[in-house]
């Protein structure tokens, strides 16, 4: 990675994820085995649809640039003017649907989610949102992609990881279990963690050498701004003849955004969500294709511009034990610091006041 400052104020195609600031856009294809080539790729995996995977000619430490690394004004988003896919009613409703797998004996455990959207101000640039997130909202896994010839604007703050890769090693961080402090999970969050420690453990067991699947840390607690989660690790020893293009086939949705078993969860939620969840839910990243580098987010917590509009997921995973107004506070508890954190507007160096 190079040290050297560079001038951000003219940015065009640019992505900040992990720290590491991608320029000057080379080329992008949608096929993961790129990913095993060579270069400094940003990928961007939609829950549903194509990937992109975009390759840059510059990879600079954000930590080494004079000026803010993404640049951009933002047009507040008015509170009032958000809309949901689900209503309170028809959320619960789902709710209880899923209750009523899970009694029957068809899935323990699916992840229901709703999309928030409303009219893109006049003069937002996403940059300028992304700045408003580092800020209210810093996020371990936070990060901002900007491709106007591909259609990409997404400004990211999820505190949780997919997939990180050094070398052999793979390790992936599911998220299951939210409290508004850290003492108040309830025995529904610790199955929840359980279960999709299980799916991720067998998803990892594809790919990687037999025996080497571990689980690192179990039901460790993470504060994050005004939420606080239950986090587990698990990790293996990725087989040589494996890749990225493998890795993504085996895990990918992501077990904690999906459900328990994964496939049923999976028909469960195309039922039950009238919108697709379009990048959320997805996983955006960095990936350094010549030393086998790489981390992944789960695309939670996350804006992205679509249509002329600025979107939002919020959801939660639903047990039997799950009360419906509950999960639907769950929802709102999640989006709501962010909603706020958009609801700012700020000016580019010299504008405004």
């Amino acid at each position: 990675m190079s040290g050297r400052a560079q001038d951000t104020t003219e940015l065009t195609d640019y992505a900040l994820v992990g720290g590491r600031l991608h320029t000057h856009l080379i080329d992008s294809t949608a096929d993961l085995a790129a990913l095993d080539s060579h270069g400094n790729w940003i990928v961007v995996i939609p829950y549903e649809g194509e990937a992109v995977c975009a390759r840059f000619a510059s990879v600079t430490s954000a930590d080494s640039l004079d000026s803010p690394p993404v640049p951009g004004a933002w047009s507040g988003v008015p509170l009032e003017s958000w809309t949901s896919s689900l209503d309170r009613e028809s959320f619960m409703e789902g709710v209880e649907r899923i209750r009523s797998e899970i009694a029957a004996g068809n899935v323990y455990q699916v992840n229901l989610t709703r999309r928030l959207s409303a009219p893109l101000p006049d003069h937002s640039d996403i940059g300028g949102l992304a700045q408003i997130l580092r800020l209210e909202n810093p996020a371990p896994h936070q990060a901002v992609v900007s491709l106007p010839e591909l259609g990409i604007h997404i400004a990211s703050a999820s505190p949780e990881r997919f997939i990180e890769r050094r070398g052999s090693l793979i390790r992936s961080s599911p998220i299951k279990g939210t409290a508004a402090t850290a003492t108040g999970f309830l025995p529904k969050d610790t199955a929840e963690n359980v279960m999709i420690v299980d799916l991720v453990r067998n998803d990892l067991g594809r790919i990687c050498e037999w025996g080497s699947v571990d689980v690192s840390e179990l039901l460790a607690v993470e504060s994050h701004p005004g939420v606080h989660h239950m986090v587990s690790t698990i990790e293996g020893n990725l087989r040589s003849s494996n890749g990225w293009a493998e890795i993504i086939d085996a895990a990918f949705p992501a077990g904690s955004i999906t459900g328990a078993p994964k496939l049923a969860s999976l028909d469960l939620i195309s039922a039950l969500e009238p919108t697709p969840r379009g990048v959320y839910c997805g996983a955006i990243g960095w990936v350094d294709a010549d030393r086998k580098l790489g981390d992944l987010n789960v695309a939670i917590r996350t804006f992205w511009i679509e249509n002329n509009r600025l979107n939002f997921g919020t959801g939660g995973g639903i047990t039997f034990d799950s009360s419906p107004s509950g999960e639907w506070e769950e929802t709102q508890l999640k989006a709501a610091r962010l909603l706020s954190a958009a609801s700012q507007t700020t000016t580019l160096p010299g504008q405004g006041e």
